[in-house]
């Protein structure tokens, strides 16, 4: 039976004990400003802290400046082991190869492993909605009158929420107290290297596979990623993406079969 290539399901959860080992993020639900617009705030915890590390007044949830705000914060905070979100854009992309969409593909590249909950199981990212919920009370009404008013708004919501309103879940501390920033500097993207494939491939604009004069369906999401492939018997195949194996090629047919989901944390069988 074919494997689907794009049905939604949850990764592994890690626990993320300790500051920066796992970040949680999602988009509030977008609301009007005074001036008619659509206001969508980004958001980012550290799971442990509760440390509120980014609420930023977005005019959607576009996949580009996506990207400006994570850059500007990984070069503030350091880069975390892990991150968590939902299965919805730009996180997500729901028709990608494991829904793997070009966001979280860079978070791949640079080393952070991706963790998703299971759709309509917002309690997953528990901590993450109960500030949402502190957000939507406190920093959303009224609105602002536009999307820099709104920003002050969030950015006075953040000073608070850090270091000057305690949380009973870490003894009466505030989150600031506890957060310390990533020893994991972002210094760009490493090259991927195969040294135990056949050769390295690099993916078409349009997503392809380009092997023996035959294109093979990929995933756009991976367009421009260097791959490595390996042949495993006669015509058949092996995908992978960094240490990530993706599935088999069959030449013959054009056709890849995925493996199961890859991504998210190692979970370990309990002893």
């Amino acid at each position: 039976m074919r494997r689907s290539r794009t049905r939604t399901e949850g990764t592994p959860l890690s626990e993320g004990q300790a500051p920066n080992d796992l970040w949680c993020t999602d988009y509030k639900g977008e609301f009007m400003l005074s001036d008619k617009r659509y206001c969508y705030p980004l958001t980012v915890t550290d799971h442990a802290s509760r440390y509120l590390l980014l609420c930023e007044a977005m005019e959607s949830n576009a996949e580009k400046p996506a990207f400006t705000a994570f850059e500007r914060l990984f070069k503030e905070r350091g880069l975390p082991r892990a991150i968590r979100s939902d299965n919805g854009v730009p996180f997500a992309s729901p028709n990608g190869l494991f829904n793997l969409s070009k966001l979280s593909v860079w978070w791949l590249r640079l080393g952070i492993s991706i963790e998703r909950i299971k759709p309509g199981h917002p309690q997953q990212n528990g901590r993450h909605e109960r500030m949402h919920l502190t957000l939507k009370k406190e920093a959303t009404r009224p609105a602002g009158a536009n999307l820099l008013q709104q920003q002050a708004k969030f950015d006075d919501f953040i000073e608070e929420f850090n270091n000057e309103r305690p949380h009973e879940a870490l003894n009466m501390r505030c989150p600031g107290e506890l957060y310390t920033p990533s020893p994991r500097p972002y210094d760009g993207i490493p090259e991927p290297h195969y040294p135990f494939h056949d050769r390295t491939v690099n993916v078409t604009s349009c997503g392809r596979l380009c092997l023996y004069r035959k294109k093979i369906n990929l995933s756009t999401s991976l367009a421009g990623q260097a791959v490595g492939v390996k042949e495993v018997e006669s015509g058949i195949w092996l995908v992978s993406f960094m240490e990530y194996d993706l599935g088999y090629i069959d030449l013959e047919e054009k056709t890849l079969q995925p493996l199961e989901n890859p991504f998210g944390p190692k979970v370990l069988p309990m002893s």
